[in-house]
């Protein structure tokens, strides 16, 4: 994403520049989210399926 982002610059597509900047800053937000919660996994009660 880094690279698409010079070459948006390169060729002056500042709409797309700012596009992927978002994009990016995003991605970079939920990779955030995702280290903090490594380790705390929880159980989930699914409950037991019955016949109908």
């Amino acid at each position: 994403m880094i690279a698409r982002i010079a070459e948006a610059e390169t060729e002056c597509r500042l709409g797309e520049v700012e596009g992927l900047q978002v994009s990016m800053a995003g991605a970079e937000e939920k990779l955030s989210r995702l280290d903090r919660g490594h380790g705390q996994h929880t159980a989930v009660d699914l409950g037991i399926p019955t016949m109908r």
